[in-house]
């Protein structure tokens, strides 16, 4: 394997601008040498600030997956063409980073997942918050066995008001759903990554269009269009794995509630439990006493050094970059990710049909 990979952008939105680009224009064994965006402008634009000085634009993305010279490429488009474009580059024989969630639906994932193994070339989708340094943490104590048997979990992703209003995100043939499927997946696959539990038996949903329909609403980003808003507001999914273990999922862009925060967690095992509610907390029993530990993640303030830190993007990106060059496999697992897709998908299909969905 050459020690220098070439990268082609697909979408240059702000995911790509502000989580993909910045992580991979840090790294010495990156060009980033094409970028594809419908609207041509967004492309040339990136490129002069990410790319090569002779970086290609294209306006279509088949176009840009001739180019046999680039080896790896990164989907950063709407929901609905994750798959197609996703299926594309790898079938040109590129490793993709595909954002999240994965695909629109399971099926999709699923096609997404055969033909990188028919390939043979290697798949990750964008679950940033799993290299976050409290997650990092986190994962190191359940993997180390601090908290046991982990039987119940709850993942958050809650906003009181922030709908996001530009782009797509409220257009449902698009995204394929709202808060669920935006900001829901990453702390599903958060909790799901830190019990390494990937076997879901029945799910229970509830889906609500309840606040988007309201005019003049109070907003992070400002009001949105009750007609264009499509998606829902708020979802909510109870999910029981093979095991027995439980796992409640809690998402909203919109609704009635203080107890906020996004991409979060909470595990209660038999050895002992942790949230991020508060910062990072582990808690459990010692000495017939119980105890909480608030671990502290940031550096010690000292005279003129601020310390070295590495953020959760630029991490995600030097790792997918090593797992390429050395021929590993990705932190995030491209079956992993369809299993994710699998569980919102069913959440959605309960909330529709009014009962639970089993899984085989």
């Amino acid at each position: 394997m050459k020690q220098k990979l070439k990268v082609g952008i697909i979408g240059c939105g702000a995911i790509a601008v502000k989580k993909h680009l910045p992580g991979l224009q840090k790294l010495n064994s990156v060009d980033i040498v094409a970028f594809c965006n419908r609207n041509i402008l967004k492309a040339k634009t990136a490129a002069r600030e990410f790319g090569t000085a002779d970086a290609k634009i294209y306006g279509d993305y088949r176009e840009m997956l001739k180019d046999a010279t680039i080896d790896v490429v990164h989907v950063c488009t709407p929901n609905a063409s994750h798959a197609e474009i996703t299926i594309a580059a790898l079938e040109a024989g590129k490793h993709v980073m595909c954002e999240k969630p994965m695909a629109k639906t399971s099926e999709e994932a699923k096609r997404m997942l055969a033909v990188a193994e028919k390939t043979n070339k290697k798949l990750s989708i964008g679950y940033n918050n799993r290299f976050r340094a409290d997650s990092q943490y986190l994962y190191k104590a359940v993997k180390r066995g601090d908290l046991g048997e982990i039987y119940y979990a709850k993942a958050l992703a809650l906003r009181r008001r922030a709908v996001p209003t530009w782009g797509v995100f409220l257009d449902a043939e698009k995204q394929g759903g709202g808060p669920l499927i935006d900001i829901g997946s990453h702390a599903l696959d958060l909790t799901l990554w830190m019990m390494d539990n990937y076997k879901p038996h029945v799910v229970m949903g509830s889906v609500y269009h309840k606040l988007g329909r309201k005019r003049g609403a109070a907003n992070a980003f400002g009001p949105w269009d009750p007609q264009a808003f499509e998606v829902e507001d708020s979802a909510f999914g109870f999910i029981k794995m093979h095991n027995g273990a439980t796992v409640t999922l809690e998402s909203s862009w919109a609704l009635n509630t203080l107890d906020v925060g996004e991409g979060k967690c909470s595990l209660s095992g038999t050895e002992g439990g942790a949230d991020m509610m508060d910062g990072l907390r582990i808690h459990g029993e010692d000495f017939g006493k119980l105890y909480t530990t608030n671990v502290e993640l940031n550096p010690e303030n000292v005279a003129f050094f601020e310390g070295k830190t590495e953020n959760a993007e630029d991490l995600e990106m030097r790792t997918w970059i090593e797992a390429i060059l050395n021929d590993s496999e990705p932190v995030v697992k491209a079956g992993e990710a369809l299993v994710v897709t699998q569980i919102l998908e069913a959440i959605y299909e309960s909330a529709k049909i009014g009962r639970a969905v089993y899984f085989d």
